[in-house]
């Protein structure tokens, strides 16, 4: 997460029969030996851009491809690892509100009720009025809501040095939300459309406020066990990384000297229900395969969080926590892109789930992955 960068009832019956290996391919068809060569040599394009390391993978019908090129630690030369895990950053997003679906699914609450009703007094002040808001707006970031990752008394404690010194704070929701609450309104609700981490932040309280329960140990029961995803936590408060991983490199925005630091650890409830998830390529294929194949949420549910609105500027569509993208090739492709210190991700997957890639780098200032995409899904 940067300051500019954004880019069970019968639902857990849906899970409960997912089979966690790869899709086998049929005897008489043979994979090309070079069929991600185009998707290796973007990556390899990444490096060269400056990127310390990038790992992948890539999963299609004839199973998975995994993939890696750099370096994984300067300071010993050690190169990335195919299996690393890494901070997903706003791939989070993707998890919460595939947790608020099935919650609707179940009936415990509605996306069209009021942000108010659920957690009276939060959002308010500066134009915010939680009981003008929906949850929905929320999770399609049409809610108006200030981004607290703006907020200057955040931003100088996280995005210039003196993260160093505030590196291992604990930040709690509640405070996350009083700060975006001392700016204005980015806009009416339901009248533009701004990406804020804020909304996250909420959806992570309504959660807790729906079930009782905090967001991530519900993503843990209904989402990582049910897909045994398991290089997927929600760390909460621990700042150390979970073994195979790489270091993280960034810049960080708000020093003057653009200087490259290790950023790896860090106490990442800065970014909470709005980014903190930890995983790694392979679980990250295997989430979106699962939710846009129609196993983790009922039809109705599906087709809700596909409902988009424009991106504007940035390109692309909205949808609940997800990000449609329509290539060159005319290919369509679904999922999320996330940034935290030190790793800038990309997952995406095509409408029925069966090719998947999902990357990181471990460095935060330069790296495109748009050329990644368009080599595995279109060929270029």
């Amino acid at each position: 997460m940067t300051p500019s960068r954004g880019l069970t009832g019968a639902a857990t019956a849906l899970t409960v029969a997912l089979a966690a290996g790869a899709l086998a391919a049929p005897a008489s068809a043979a994979p090309r030996p070079d069929r991600h060569e185009a998707t290796r040599r973007a990556l390899d394009g990444i490096v060269a851009e400056g990127v310390p390391g990038v790992t992948a993978q890539v999963r299609d019908k004839y199973g998975s491809w995994n993939t890696a090129s750099g370096v994984g630690d300067l300071r010993r030369g050690t190169p990335r690892g195919r299996h690393d895990r890494f901070r997903v950053g706003s791939i989070t997003k993707t998890f919460v509100a595939t947790v608020l679906l099935q919650l609707q699914a179940e009936g415990r609450i509605d996306l069209d009720d009021t942000v108010g009703k659920w957690l009276p007094g939060v959002v308010e002040g500066n134009g915010h009025d939680g009981d003008a808001i929906t949850v929905r707006q929320v999770l399609n970031q049409t809610s108006g809501i200030a981004d607290y990752s703006r907020v200057d008394a955040f931003a100088r404690k996280v995005f210039s040095k003196e993260f160093f010194q505030h590196r291992y704070d604990t930040w709690t929701p509640e405070q996350l939300v009083k700060l975006a609450m001392s700016k204005e309104r980015a806009f009416v609700p339901g009248s533009d459309w701004g990406y804020s981490n804020t909304n996250y932040i909420v959806a992570g309280m309504i959660i807790k406020k729906v079930t009782g329960n905090e967001y991530g140990d519900e993503i843990r029961w209904r989402v990582i066990e049910p897909l045994h995803l398991n290089a997927t936590i929600a760390p909460g408060t621990r700042a150390t990384m979970p073994r195979p991983s790489s270091r993280a490199y960034g810049k960080l925005p708000m020093d003057p000297e653009a200087k490259v630091y290790d950023v790896t650890e860090l106490n990442p409830s800065f970014a909470g229900s709005a980014g903190e998830i930890i995983s790694d390529s392979d679980d990250l294929n295997r989430f979106y395969s699962a939710l846009l194949g129609g196993r983790l949420l009922p039809e109705e549910q599906l087709a809700e969080m596909k409902h988009t609105v424009s991106r504007g500027d940035r390109g692309g569509e909205y949808g609940l926590g997800l990000i449609k993208l329509e290539l060159d090739c005319k290919t369509v492709v679904w999922g999320h892109d996330g940034d935290l210190h030190g790793s800038s991700n990309l997952a995406m997957t095509t409408e029925d789930g069966r090719h998947s890639l999902a990357l990181n780098m471990n460095g935060d200032w330069t790296g495109d992955a748009d050329p990644v995409v368009d080599a595995e899904f279109c060929g270029t």
